[in-house]
Parts: structure tokens; C-alpha cells; sequence
């Protein structure tokens, strides 16, 4: 490789994507260096997926707890301690963080603790002032989450906030309809804070299926969360007690303890230097890039969320992985297919889903075969918890071919990991019913489709 340059790999952003494009061309002989303002690990080790998830764990036990007397078990004196949770899920990112750094040091990647930005071709600048040259420059500086501008817009807090809040709000508004906005709607909720959603349209979880969406709603309103649809922020004032009182349009003003807003993300690329060397950028700040995560800059790429391609952590790996394989090892270069992608929203219960949604196979297929299962988990029954599930296969009538499933119930989304294989492999309706059941449990639902 050219000895030129200082690096024959900078990246900037040590979050899921830069650390394994880095590490992986490391292991392939390049001579790579990271830069990393904040936190080793980015945005889902450190304030997003993994935390979150281990707060959906803390919330669980809040049912587990009520529906354990059902099934004979006795618990005196419970009581939650949001301090103790809190302080655990921290300790434990930081322990992640050390590993991330850890693997990065393993395969001589150096680690520069600052922001860098890029003044020239293949020039970076660090903020300690230091120049150094590269042969490729990748750009994985994620997303962050976006606060919209209004009077009193100061007040607010996000997700990267509520990881670390002093103590719960007794009553908080959540601002959104996407996933994080659900996943904390249902995390408050069970730690026993009054939880209202308002969202901008009459539709929560959009790119999921419809009949999931509606399951939800009813569910989490049947838990006593409020949704206040069609309404955006006016204002908000604190006040002297320290409460905030808010005002949504066409709505009386209401005060709240906390106002969250998860209204979406937005790419990372301010202030990187980019238009120096005139990468290209698109209509919402994403760094444009061809399949194989080139920008128009020949030496410059992008992954992960950054690129506004699919903002999901195992996307933003793979496409690390694939440029490291592709620029610096020995085979052919390779593009990430980012057809048929499992997402899941860890709500109360999980939304998990594959493929094309019944509108989506409709309108692109024509002719389709839906099979649905609309049952009560063994385990509700026996807790006498009216709470059903849903799980959906879409079936492309020509040829028997599942293009979706779809399911809100408990452990939806380790399920799913396994059935995202069958569609993804092309499976048809007639494999899955040539499969035996394990019985008795929830995922035989999807053998057992008539």
C-alpha cells in the first residue's frame, strides 16, 4: 500500500459502522486510524439499541411481577428503583465501550479522541490541531436525533437524555410516532409514569403492517397510555414549581414533568469539512453514495446512518464490512442487499416484521394470499391478561412464495430472526407447512396457517 499517506484508512465515527469497517480493514493489512469525539461504540452501544433494550428487560418484570401471582408465586414489598437500573445499564455501556476499544487497539487501529474534520483531499484535521493524510477517508458519523424549533423547544429532552434522568417524571409527553417514540411510551409506562404520545399525523409506526399498528394502539391504550393524534408543538414555559406546561395545537394546555421528543433523526455531516472536498449531500443531510458506499469523491465513503439508507445497526456493520472487503482485501468488490431487512420495535408487547407489508404486496404483487393468527399466548391465559397476539404471512398467489410476515406479541423479534431467514431464502408457504410444530408454543402459529 502507498506509504504517501500517513493512513491508507481514516474513518471518522467509531460507532457499529466505523468500528467494523476500521477493524476489518485493519485485519486485511491497512494502516487505519479512527477518530471518535464522544464515545467508543456510537449511538446504539452507547445511548441507543443496547441500553434501550436492557430498559425494556427492567420494564417486563413491572407484568412479570402482577402475573406471577397467577401462577402461585407470592412477592411481598416489591418496589422499583429507577436509580439502581439506571446505574447498572450505564455501568455496563461503559464496559462495552472498553471492548470496542479494546478490539480496535487488538488489530492496531490508533484511536484519536477528538473531532476530525476534513481539509483537503485526504487531509484530516483533529481538534488538538494535528494534521494527518489518508488514502480513504470513511465518514460513519451516524445520526442524531431531531429537535424541531419552537418557543420553549430548550425544554425538551431526547432519547440520549432519558438514559440518565435524575429520577422519573411522574407524567411525560412523548413527542412522535416512530419506533423510539413507542419503545419509551411502553418503558415509562411500566415504571409507573402517566404516558401520553402526540404525533404530527393519525398513524403511529407507519412502515409497519396496519393490522399490527392498530394491535398496538389498542393495546398500549388498554394500559393506559394516551395518544393525541394530528397535533405538533405550540410552546412550552416551565414553570415555578419546575413543571412544564405545554401547549399542542388544538389542544387545551397541559403540564407534564418531562416532554420527550422522538421525531426522527438526522444525518451527522455538519461541520466534517465535507463541502471542502465536495462530497455530495442530499435533500435531508445525507451523504450521497453509490452501492458499494462510495460518495462522488473517489477516495471519500460513507456508512450507516449517515447515508439515510436503512437506520438500523446490523445494516450499518454490514456495510462497514463489505467496503473494508472491498477496498482492502483480496476478493471482488460487494455491494449489501438491502432488500427484505427484519426490523423489530421493542414496545409492550414487540412488533417484529419482514418483507412487504398486505398494502405493500398488494399494490406491487396484485394477486396475494394473507394467512393471519389471532390468539391469547398460554401464558396471558393462565395470567388472565386479555392481551392477544397477531402474526401475519403474505403469500404471492403466482408461485406460493412468502414475501412478509408480520407479528406484535411476545419475544415477536426472536422469533422473527428465525423466520426472516425463510423469506429472505425465497421459502414458500408449502415449506413452512411442511414443517412440524414444536408445541406447545407461540412461533407454531407459523406451521400452522390455514
Amino acid at each position: 500500500m502507498a506509504d504517501e499517506y500517513d493512513y491508507d484508512l481514516f474513518t471518522i465515527g467509531a460507532g457499529s459502522g466505523g468500528v467494523r469497517a476500521s477493524r476489518v480493514a485493519a485485519a486485511h493489512g491497512a494502516r487505519v486510524a479512527v477518530a471518535e469525539e464522544y464515545r467508543v461504540g456510537g449511538t446504539c452501544v452507547i445511548r441507543g439499541c443496547v441500553p434501550k433494550k436492557m430498559l425494556v428487560y427492567g420494564a417486563h418484570f413491572a407484568e412479570d411481577l402482577v402475573d406471577a401471582q397467577h401462577f402461585g408465586w407470592t412477592i411481598e414489598g416489591k418496589r422499583f428503583d429507577w436509580k439502581a437500573l439506571r446505574d447498572h445499564v450505564q455501568n455496563d455501556v461503559t464496559r462495552l465501550e472498553g471492548l470496542y476499544g479494546q478490539t480496535l487497539g487488538n488489530h492496531n487501529v490508533t484511536i484519536f479522541a477528538e473531532r476530525a474534520t476534513i481539509t483537503g483531499a485526504h487531509e484530516i484535521t483533529l481538534a488538538s490541531g494535528k494534521t494527518v493524510t489518508a488514502k480513504h477517508i470513511l465518514v460513519a458519523t451516524g445520526a442524531r436525533p431531531l429537535v424541531p424549533e419552537f418557543p420553549g423547544s430548550e425544554h425538551v429532552i431526547t432519547s440520549n437524555e432519558a438514559f440518565h434522568l435524575e429520577e422519573l417524571p411522574r407524567r411525560i409527553l412523548i413527542a412522535g410516532g416512530g419506533y423510539i417514540a413507542n419503545e419509551f411510551a411502553g418503558i415509562f409506562n411500566e415504571f409507573g409514569c402517566k404516558v401520553t404520545i402526540a404525533n404530527r399525523s393519525d398513524t403511529i409506526l407507519r412502515s409497519y403492517d396496519a393490522s399490527l399498528r392498530d394491535r398496538l394502539l389498542q393495546i398500549s391504550m388498554a394500559k393506559g397510555i394516551g395518544f393525541l393524534f394530528n397535533t405538533e408543538f405550540e410552546s412550552i414555559a416551565r414553570q415555578d414549581d419546575g413543571t412544564l406546561l405545554v401547549k399542542l395545537a388544538g389542544q387545551d394546555p397541559c403540564e407534564y414533568d418531562a416532554v420527550m421528543v422522538a421525531t426522527g433523526r438526522v444525518p451527522n455531516t455538519q461541520g466534517l469539512g465535507l463541502e471542502t472536498v465536495g462530497v455530495a449531500i442530499g435533500s435531508k443531510g445525507e451523504i450521497v453514495v453509490d452501492a458499494f458506499s462510495k460518495t462522488n469523491v473517489d477516495h471519500i465513503f460513507a456508512v450507516g446512518d449517515v447515508t439515510d439508507r436503512v437506520q438500523l445497526t446490523p445494516v450499518a456493520i454490514r456495510e462497514g464490512q463489505a467496503f473494508a472487503d472491498s477496498v482492502f482485501g483480496p476478493g471482488e468488490p460487494y455491494a449489501v442487499d438491502h432488500s427484505c431487512v427484519p426490523s423489530a420495535v421493542f414496545s409492550h408487547p414487540p412488533i417484529a416484521a419482514v418483507g412487504l407489508t398486505e398494502s405493500e404486496a398488494r399494490n406491487s404483487l396484485g394477486n396475494i394470499k394473507v394467512y393471519q393468527s389471532d390468539f391469547r399466548p398460554m401464558k396471558n391465559v393462565v395470567a388472565g391478561r386479555n392481551e392477544r397476539s397477531l402474526y401475519k404471512m403474505i403469500v404471492d398467489a403466482a408461485n406460493d412464495r412468502i414475501v412478509g410476515i408480520h407479528m406484535i406479541g411476545p419475544e415477536a423479534a426472536e422469533i422473527m430472526q428465525a423466520a426472516a431467514i425463510a423469506v429472505k431464502a425465497k421459502l414458500t408457504k408449502a415449506d413452512f407447512d411442511a414443517t412440524v410444530a414444536i408445541h406447545p408454543t407461540m412461533a407454531e402459529e407459523l406451521v400452522l396457517f390455514k
